[in-house]
Protein backbone atom coordinates (compact mmCIF):
# COMPACT_ATOMS: atom_id res chain seq x y z
CA UNK A 1 0.00 0.00 0.00
CA UNK A 2 1.08 3.34 -1.08
CA UNK A 3 -0.33 6.63 0.74
CA UNK A 4 0.30 9.98 -1.30
CA UNK A 5 -1.55 13.04 -1.67
CA UNK A 6 -3.32 13.34 -4.70
CA UNK A 7 -3.20 15.25 -7.95
CA UNK A 8 -5.24 16.77 -10.82
CA UNK A 9 -3.90 13.65 -12.55
CA UNK A 10 -5.52 11.60 -9.87
CA UNK A 11 -9.36 12.97 -10.37
CA UNK A 12 -10.46 10.44 -13.11
CA UNK A 13 -9.45 7.61 -10.55
CA UNK A 14 -10.88 8.81 -7.90
CA UNK A 15 -13.99 9.51 -9.31
CA UNK A 16 -14.20 6.31 -10.94
CA UNK A 17 -13.54 4.97 -6.91
CA UNK A 18 -16.45 7.49 -5.91
CA UNK A 19 -18.76 5.91 -8.45
CA UNK A 20 -17.91 2.16 -7.24
CA UNK A 21 -19.18 2.45 -3.59
CA UNK A 22 -22.22 0.54 -2.41
CA UNK A 23 -22.89 2.97 0.41
CA UNK A 24 -23.94 7.04 -0.17
CA UNK A 25 -24.07 6.25 -3.59
CA UNK A 26 -24.25 9.52 -6.07
CA UNK A 27 -27.91 10.22 -7.42
CA UNK A 28 -25.63 10.92 -10.49
CA UNK A 29 -22.38 10.64 -11.78
CA UNK A 30 -22.41 14.25 -13.01
CA UNK A 31 -23.23 15.71 -9.35
CA UNK A 32 -19.72 15.86 -8.78
CA UNK A 33 -17.39 16.96 -11.37
CA UNK A 34 -13.83 17.54 -11.96
CA UNK A 35 -13.97 20.93 -10.92
CA UNK A 36 -15.48 19.97 -7.27
CA UNK A 37 -12.30 17.58 -6.93
CA UNK A 38 -9.95 20.26 -7.57
CA UNK A 39 -11.00 22.69 -5.67
CA UNK A 40 -11.59 20.51 -2.75
CA UNK A 41 -7.40 19.40 -3.43
CA UNK A 42 -6.10 22.40 -3.88
CA UNK A 43 -8.01 25.38 -2.96
CA UNK A 44 -9.64 24.58 0.40
CA UNK A 45 -8.26 21.43 1.69
CA UNK A 46 -5.87 18.34 0.65
CA UNK A 47 -6.39 14.81 -0.91
CA UNK A 48 -4.42 11.78 -0.63
CA UNK A 49 -5.01 8.71 -2.55
CA UNK A 50 -3.82 4.83 -1.79
CA UNK A 51 -2.43 2.76 -4.53
CA UNK A 52 -1.64 -0.76 -4.72
CA UNK A 53 0.29 -1.92 -7.29
CA UNK A 54 0.13 1.74 -8.87
CA UNK A 55 -3.79 1.50 -8.93
CA UNK A 56 -5.60 3.68 -7.15
CA UNK A 57 -8.24 2.09 -4.70
CA UNK A 58 -9.06 4.03 -2.57
CA UNK A 59 -9.10 7.93 -1.66
CA UNK A 60 -9.78 10.93 1.01
CA UNK A 61 -10.31 14.79 0.96
CA UNK A 62 -10.74 16.96 3.91
CA UNK A 63 -11.88 20.65 3.84
CA UNK A 64 -9.22 22.67 6.05
CA UNK A 65 -11.18 25.78 5.99
CA UNK A 66 -14.46 24.69 8.12
CA UNK A 67 -13.06 20.82 8.72
CA UNK A 68 -15.17 18.91 6.62
CA UNK A 69 -14.52 15.44 5.38
CA UNK A 70 -15.34 16.06 2.23
CA UNK A 71 -14.57 12.15 0.85
CA UNK A 72 -12.94 8.91 2.85
CA UNK A 73 -14.02 6.04 0.08
CA UNK A 74 -12.27 2.93 -0.89
CA UNK A 75 -12.86 0.32 -4.23
CA UNK A 76 -15.40 -2.52 -2.58
CA UNK A 77 -12.88 -4.90 -3.57
CA UNK A 78 -10.29 -3.51 -1.93
CA UNK A 79 -12.44 -2.97 1.29
CA UNK A 80 -11.81 -4.38 5.07
CA UNK A 81 -7.89 -4.05 3.86
CA UNK A 82 -7.10 -1.08 6.27
CA UNK A 83 -6.86 2.01 3.53
CA UNK A 84 -9.74 3.44 4.47
CA UNK A 85 -7.93 3.78 8.27
CA UNK A 86 -4.92 4.66 6.88
CA UNK A 87 -5.96 7.12 5.07
CA UNK A 88 -8.44 8.69 7.58
CA UNK A 89 -5.51 9.25 9.62
CA UNK A 90 -3.30 10.77 7.10
CA UNK A 91 -6.04 13.18 6.87
CA UNK A 92 -7.19 13.98 10.48
CA UNK A 93 -2.94 14.73 11.56
CA UNK A 94 -2.89 17.51 8.56
CA UNK A 95 -6.30 18.62 9.58
CA UNK A 96 -4.84 19.02 13.14
CA UNK A 97 -1.77 20.25 11.83
CA UNK A 98 -3.56 23.47 10.00
CA UNK A 99 -5.05 24.11 13.24
CA UNK A 100 -8.65 23.15 13.20
CA UNK A 101 -9.73 21.53 16.59
CA UNK A 102 -13.01 19.92 15.58
CA UNK A 103 -13.81 17.97 12.43
CA UNK A 104 -17.49 16.67 10.69
CA UNK A 105 -18.71 14.84 8.40
CA UNK A 106 -22.34 13.41 7.28
CA UNK A 107 -22.87 9.87 5.90
CA UNK A 108 -26.33 7.79 5.90
CA UNK A 109 -27.63 5.99 8.75
CA UNK A 110 -27.05 2.15 9.08
CA UNK A 111 -24.08 2.46 6.43
CA UNK A 112 -20.80 0.70 7.51
CA UNK A 113 -18.88 4.39 7.05
CA UNK A 114 -21.31 5.36 10.48
CA UNK A 115 -19.92 2.20 12.76
CA UNK A 116 -16.40 3.01 10.75
CA UNK A 117 -16.39 6.67 12.06
CA UNK A 118 -17.69 5.58 15.47
CA UNK A 119 -15.17 2.46 15.70
CA UNK A 120 -12.64 6.11 14.68
CA UNK A 121 -13.94 7.81 17.65
CA UNK A 122 -16.08 9.88 15.92
CA UNK A 123 -19.38 11.26 17.79
CA UNK A 124 -22.97 11.44 16.28
CA UNK A 125 -24.50 14.48 17.13
CA UNK A 126 -27.56 14.57 15.31
CA UNK A 127 -29.39 14.04 11.97
CA UNK A 128 -28.88 16.72 9.02
CA UNK A 129 -32.47 18.22 7.45
CA UNK A 130 -31.93 15.06 4.75
CA UNK A 131 -31.90 12.46 7.53
CA UNK A 132 -28.15 11.76 7.11
CA UNK A 133 -26.06 11.35 10.51
CA UNK A 134 -23.53 14.30 11.45
CA UNK A 135 -20.49 12.85 13.20
CA UNK A 136 -18.04 15.02 14.59
CA UNK A 137 -14.38 14.72 16.12
CA UNK A 138 -12.40 16.61 18.83
CA UNK A 139 -8.72 16.99 17.10
CA UNK A 140 -7.24 19.50 19.95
Amino acid sequence: MTIRKATRADIDAMHRVRLAVRENVLSSATRISAIDYVEAIEVTGNGWVAECDGFVVAFAVGNAVDGNIWALFVEPSYEGRGFGRTLHDEMVAWLRLQGLQQLWLTTDPGSRAADFYTAAGWREVGKTACGELRFELDVV
